[in-house]
């Protein structure tokens, strides 16, 4: 049959009950059928699969899909199975298949039923298959993910970067290459991998217009700030990625502790819990799944409403991707990122021990992240500039989905500094990245300035009335406003555009937006503010040591026995008013809260009451005890009577590092006996002297004790016997 006289309207109902095409995929469903090698860049949820599947289904032949993803594969292969009476019309061709199968599936290829064969890179450099799939009909081939191919793309495969060759030994086939995320760099060096410079290429807008993008610092209080967040959206599914598999389980563990529905999904799982935890997630049993990169591949729900990123990501092809799984209905999407700076340091670590040639593209995409986070323009412009697509900032569809936009920082007139920007790139012949630029511009030397002899040009120090960051953030904002671009051979290199040179002969106004100043010791102090104005409530405070007092002569023992400081100041911060929330206070078990909390949290109700204070309830974020485990352990093995060392030295812990865990646990109110291993160490009298001690002292602090003592005890025995001391007379 003639390809052109396919009515491809009537196919696309026939087989996937559509009526009419989405985007660009007729045209590029068009292409594929007259033969032509086809580059298709269309970011998730854009339909992008139905542009080989249709094609194979009518073409005569199989078409091949190479895909990174086994499970990917299998969703796919069920997927267009359902669409057929006929289970051969797609197979999957890779390393979980045995003999027998792999046969049916060569049976099925040579019959003409199989339509589409989905396989593995690596499936493909085996001799007999690529003997084998000469001797058959083929449609074409499909690369899908095709950012694998370059080094530039952020999961770099090898062996996708030898696909070219392996194609070429299968005969003269077209190719369609697919992805659903690609900047300038990434898309030129797909084509030249490929070796199909003459492809038609359709690139769909990367604009999400409805999707919100926001950044915040992350602090120490992320988990409450996250919890807070996710309360605010009730009912709602949404996905919170990490970057270790440790932070998945934390996290999770945090707000099941907190009563939201989460479960975690990493590669470290069974696959059947796996799989257990993404159906829960589809069939809504959870609102929210805490996740490594490891999900969403494939994942299809439709109604995801926040996207949040405890950790920022490694490149903005990750960010782009992840947040692109909120709102694919069309529907609200909120992408929330945490950044900190540190954050950053340590994904350079981790760079560290890669080859060189890797570590630099990891570095250049880390800074794109950095550049994306402290920005004051708007991101979603930012983000389009970055896969090479301009955005009207003014009308542009979702142009005020943007914490920047709803929130603009000051703007100023930077026309001068442009020009001296650009002279700066000029002048040093246009071969230097920006943080070369940006020293030359402020007068300090390094290595490269220095070899290139850059200190005794007239323009160095031409900028030094602004620091580093000043000329780092203008040179953001010059670059999306197209006066420099960056070079795409030597990726990074600042190049001066047309557009850059018109500006130094006749400069116009220039408004920059003043950056973010992300410094977290600053926005501790501001969110440990907010949460009531930074310090206990000093009033309140006075009343639970008078109350703490008359407890602890009451029953006849020191004050700090009841509650230690901290848990006071923490109840003055969080009024407490039920026992429950009680045990959320700092140092404040299940146990002490129900020995010695009811006179507590009665006092902080009428306090309340009578002194109209708004509690800040959402601030309760309970802790799970992070290590819980470890503190079980420590419990059940003084239980057993093991001696203190083997506890250590089983869990690789110090003596010091247990003895603070034992400390929590009884402070907490939890009993531990360890008279066994006392008992090895001091003789009765000792132990007696010290017991009279604490009784009699105003304070539990070991110096105090260690001089009253004068050398008689060491730190450690002192610590024994005031865990000891604690766990009986307090718990």
């Amino acid at each position: 049959m003639n390809p052109h006289e396919i009515d491809l309207h009537k196919e696309l109902k026939k087989y996937f009950g559509f009526n009419q095409f989405k985007g660009l995929q007729e045209q590029v469903v068009r292409s594929i059928i007259t033969g032509n090698n086809t580059f298709v860049i269309m970011p998730t949820g854009g339909g992008k699969s139905l542009c080989y599947q249709l094609p194979a289904l009518v073409l005569e032949g199989t078409a091949i899909v190479v895909s990174p993803l086994i499970a990917l594969m299998k969703n796919q292969v069920d997927a267009i199975r359902s669409l057929s009476s006929e289970p051969g019309i797609a197979h999957v061709l890779n390393s979980s298949l045995n003999k027998t199968e792999v046969n049916q599936v060569k049976k099925d290829i040579t019959s003409g039923i199989t339509k589409l064969l989905y396989v593995a890179p690596e499936s493909l450099t085996k001799e007999e298959y690529i003997a084998f799939l000469r001797s058959v009909k083929l449609s074409f081939v499909a690369i899908d993910e095709a950012h694998c191919i370059s080094e530039w793309g952020h999961d770099f495969r090898p062996e996708y970067r030898n696909l070219r060759n392996i194609v070429r030994q299968l005969g003269d086939v077209p190719m369609i290459g697919l992805t659903a995320t690609a900047t300038p760099k990434v898309q030129e060096d797909i084509l030249k991998n490929l070796d199909m410079p003459d492809a038609n290429t359709f690139k769909a807008s990367f604009n999400r217009p409805n999707l919100f993008y926001e950044v915040r610092t992350k602090t120490k209080n992320v988990e409450s700030d996250i919890i807070r967040f996710i309360k605010q959206h009730k009912g709602k599914s949404g996905v919170i990625y990490c970057l270790s598999r440790k932070k998945v389980e934390e996290i999770a563990q945090v707000l099941q502790v907190n009563g939201i529905s989460a479960v975690p999904y990493h590669a470290g799982l069974d696959a059947k819990t796996r799989a257990k935890h993404q159906d829960m997630f589809l069939m809504e049993d959870v609102e929210v799944v805490v996740a490594t990169i490891a999900f969403g591949m494939g994942i299809d729900k439709p109604d995801v409403r926040y996207v949040i990123h405890h950790d920022i990501p490694k490149s903005l092809e990750s960010y782009y991707q992840e947040t692109g799984r909120a709102g694919r209905d069309g529907g609200e999407g909120h992408c929330l990122a945490y950044y900190s700076y540190k954050d950053i340091e340590k994904l350079e670590k981790f760079l560290s021990g890669k080859p060189v040639a890797e570590q630099e593209i990891g570095f250049a995409l880390l800074q794109e992240v950095v550049a994306y986070a402290e920005t004051s323009m708007s991101r979603r412009k930012f983000l389009l500039h970055y896969f090479g697509e301009e955005f009207d900032d003014v009308n542009g569809e979702g142009a005020d989905m943007d914490d920047n936009v709803r929130n603009p920082k000051k703007k100023v007139e930077a026309q001068d500094q442009v020009v001296t920007l650009l002279k700066v790139v000029r002048d040093t012949k246009q071969l230097f990245k920006s943080k070369e630029v940006v020293l030359a511009l402020v007068g300090k030397i390094n290595a490269v300035i220095k070899a290139q002899k850059i200190d005794s040009m007239p323009c160095f120090g031409s900028g030094a009335a602004f620091d580093e960051k000043y000329w780092m953030a203008l040179i953001r904002q010059v670059l999306v406003a197209g006066l420099l671009t960056k070079d795409i051979e030597t990726y990074g290199v600042l190049k001066m555009s047309p557009k850059g040179e018109a500006f130094i002969s006749k400069p116009e106004s220039f408004l920059m937006s003043e950056d973010h100043e992300y410094n977290e010791e600053e926005d501790e102090a501001i969110v440990t503010a907010a949460k009531s104005s930074g310090t206990a409530d000093e009033a309140l405070m006075v009343m639970l040591r008078d109350l703490r007092k008359k407890v602890s002569k009451k029953l006849g023992v020191p004050p700090f026995v009841v509650f230690q400081d901290p848990s006071l100041e923490d109840m003055a911060l969080k009024y407490p008013i039920s026992i429950d929330e009680l045990s959320n206070v700092h140092g404040v078990g299940e146990g002490k809260a129900k020995k010695y909390g009811k006179e507590f949290v009665d006092l902080i109700a009428r306090y309340v009451e009578d002194n109209d204070i708004i509690r800040p309830d959402d601030l309760v974020v309970k802790s799970t005890g992070a290590n819980s485990s470890l503190k079980l352990y420590i419990i059940q093995n003084v239980d057993r009577k093991l001696g203190l060392d083997d506890i250590a030295k089983a869990k690789g812990l110090s003596m010091d590092d247990l003895l603070k865990e034992m400390e929590q646990i009884v402070y907490s109110g939890t009993k531990l006996n360890i008279k066994y291993w006392i008992d090895e160490i001091l003789d009765e009298d000792q132990q007696e002297e010290i017991h009279d001690y604490f009784m009699d002292s105003e304070s539990d602090k070991i110096d105090l004790a260690l001089k009253e003592f004068d050398g008689d005890y060491d730190t450690e025995e002192l610590r024994l016997m005031r865990i000891k001391f604690i766990s009986e007379v307090a718990n």
